[in-house]
């Protein structure tokens, strides 16, 4: 069996990013005010779904490279 985490992880980032770029398109622009109007919400969502995504195709191409099956080991007994 083999787990890769990179999937739930970058499932995980990008739904994260997604509500937080949301709240940042949609929210209340008044509380951008203290960060001199930079909008930290909409930042952070897109550079967390960006980081989901990578992580999804990451995990999706090392599914997809077919590793060579390990050969049992022959070794030779001396009589």
């Amino acid at each position: 069996m083999r787990l890769d985490i990179r999937l739930p992880i970058g499932l995980l980032f990008a739904a994260l990013g997604l509500l937080l770029g949301t709240f940042g398109l949609f929210g209340d622009r008044s509380i951008y005010q203290r960060s001199i109007g930079v909008n930290i919400n909409l930042v952070w969502g897109a550079v967390f779904l960006i980081f989901g995504v990578i992580m999804l195709i990451f995990g999706y191409w090392s599914g997809k490279i077919k590793r060579p099956a390990r050969s049992p080991r022959v070794v030779a007994r001396r009589p």
